[in-house]
């Protein structure tokens, strides 16, 4: 089905997922920072998905998907893309966020996977940079630019958000792309 140009499109659903469980996290204050500016659009629907939430997840996998993994892949699933929120641990990012990511297979394909990573000097590159190697393993695509935070300086409250744009406009074009053709044509690992 052709789309004529006046035919309003539905909202992006897109899943933040934030990745760090650790004590004292500053995790939650980055997510805050990138939903205040992903909220102002009004072409995406945040589900906030944080790990903190789901202190019952298993410590080991188990044979029978639990009710908190249940819970957690139904957001997934429901999701037409992902924002990961995660802080860089020894150039990569948290056991917690990797465990996470696994309880689900089919709900991640198909699907592109933005970032906002934090960091000292690096920015959280090297976390991103291993969950990408990641999603490409679970038929996820993830974008070419993301947002990258240096936590020696403090959050950014200047007006300069364009990293935060252009990663949503990726998002936003790869997300609908992908959504209308799982919709044609179903994705088959």
């Amino acid at each position: 089905m052709q789309r004529t140009e006046t035919e309003p499109e539905a909202p992006l659903q897109v899943a933040v997922l934030v990745g760090s469980t650790r004590e004292g996290r500053v995790g939650e204050q980055v997510a805050e920072w990138f939903l205040d500016r992903a909220r102002k659009r009004d072409d995406l629907v945040l589900d906030v998905v944080d790990l903190l939430d789901y202190p019952d997840f298993p410590a080991r996998y188990p044979h029978t998907a639990t009710d908190a993994m249940t819970r957690f892949c139904g957001h997934i699933d429901r999701a037409d893309a992902f924002v990961v929120v995660t802080p860089e641990y020894n150039r990569s990012f948290p056991a917690a966020l990797k465990q996470a990511i696994d309880f689900a297979y089919d709900e991640w394909h198909a699907k592109p996977v933005g970032y906002v990573a934090y960091g000292y000097g690096s920015r959280g590159l090297y976390a991103t940079e291993q969950l990408r190697c990641v999603f490409t393993e679970l038929h996820a695509m993830s974008l070419r630019d993301a947002v990258g935070l240096n936590l020696v300086e403090e959050l950014p409250q200047h007006p300069d958000d364009q990293a935060v744009s252009t990663m949503l406009d990726q998002l936003r074009w790869w997300g609908l792309a992908l959504r209308e053709a799982r919709a044609v044509r179903p994705y088959t690992s």
